[in-house]
């Protein structure tokens, strides 16, 4: 059975208008996405998941393919949770990465690694994390330190920040779960994979994009790591 690449991609967006189209190094971030999940070489297939026709001729123009879901899953009040559904009640395969063009700093040697661990068997559901070397509260309680003495951070046990970069779920357990009206999206056994903090960075708006940029150009000059 398969392992595919999912690129969500929808057209309306509130804070920067058709992100997914927005320009990076003068490339649209959904292209760099279909760019990247070629470059990982580990996908049987690799699909677009719109549901505006425009992205269907630019993934066929990228080598992948494009699954039309209904408008209503493209709307403001659906949930990645209910197209994520929709997307393998149609497609059968063994596990669906799903690969966030807005996440445009996730590398492709992260994805390596990333699909290496889900390919592992060990989980059900697989998520990207930057892990936190610093002092965490929530609520006003301490999260991975104490209030009782002052430890560096270093020696922290680093909190997990979910970022959704990429997520990967085997499609017999998530379905499963939402026949049973359960949350499918933590279904099963879940697992952390983590990734660099600049793989965790998600453009949402003109300023996030600027950021990206600003990384990307630095990257090109050997100033920031890849990870």
């Amino acid at each position: 059975m398969s392992h595919i690449a999912m690129i969500p991609a929808r057209m309306g967006s509130q804070r920067l208008p058709k992100k997914n189209l927005a320009l990076l190094d003068g490339v649209p971030l959904i292209v760099h996405a279909i760019r990247k999940c070629h470059a990982a070489g580990l996908f049987d297939e690799v699909w677009v998941n719109s549901e505006h026709p425009d992205f269907g001729p630019i993934a066929e123009a990228e080598g992948a393919r494009f699954h039309r879901r209904p408008e209503h899953l493209g709307d403001n009040n659906a949930t990645s949770e209910q197209f994520v559904a929709e997307f393998l009640e149609t497609h059968p395969c063994e596990v669906v990465y799903q690969v966030h063009s807005i996440a445009p700093l996730l590398t492709a040697d992260e994805l390596r690694g990333f699909v290496a661990e889900m390919r592992s068997g060990r989980h059900d559901a697989l998520m990207s994390v930057v892990e936190e070397n610093l002092e965490c509260v929530f609520r006003g309680e301490p999260v991975n330190f104490t209030f009782s003495e002052k430890t560096n951070s270093q020696d922290l046990t680093p909190v997990q920040r979910i970022v959704w970069a990429v997520t990967a779920w085997r499609r017999d357990r998530y379905l499963a779960a939402v026949r049973d009206g359960a949350c499918a999206t933590y279904a099963g056994r879940i697992g952390y994979y983590p990734v660099g903090r600049m793989a965790g960075h998600v453009i949402k708006t003109q300023e996030d994009l600027d950021l990206a940029a600003a990384v990307q150009a630095a990257r090109r000059n050997g100033g920031v790591a890849s990870a």
